[in-house]
Parts: structure tokens; C-alpha cells; sequence
């Protein structure tokens, strides 16, 4: 969960970061939670996952739409 956790968060960055930010943070916590044994790809997992959210939010504010595109 912590791999999958940080994979998502990386690819949230670039595309659909309103729903894989969230996920990525969910899959953070939980494998944090659990114990795992790759808690500093969790930990990166549930940084990027706030960093796409504030991503979205700061193209929200560019250009006062939900949605964003190159």
C-alpha cells in the first residue's frame, strides 16, 4: 500500500489530482496504520498526496475553474 501509495501521488501531479491525491493520502495513512515496513514511501505517498491537492488548488485559483490543462 505504501509503493501504490506513492506511485499514485506522483502520477496525481500530472493528471486527475482531484481524485488520486485523495486515494494516495487514504493508502498512506492506512499502510502507515498497519505497520508497514516502507514507512518512508509512505510518508512521500501522503506528502504528494497533499502536494496534488494543493496543486488543483492553486490551478483552481489561476484560473477559477475545477478542472485544469496544460
Amino acid at each position: 500500500m505504501a509503493v501504490a501509495s506513492f506511485i499514485l501521488g506522483l502520477l496525481g501531479l500530472l493528471v486527475l489530482n482531484l481524485f488520486l491525491g485523495p486515494i494516495a493520502i487514504v493508502l498512506a495513512a492506512v499502510a502507515l496504520w498497519r505497520g508497514t515496513a516502507r514507512r518512508g514511501r509512505a510518508y512521500l505517498g501522503l506528502a504528494l498526496g497533499v502536494a496534488d491537492l494543493l496543486v488543483l488548488v492553486a490551478f483552481m485559483q489561476a484560473d477559477s475553474t475545477i478542472s485544469w490543462n496544460f
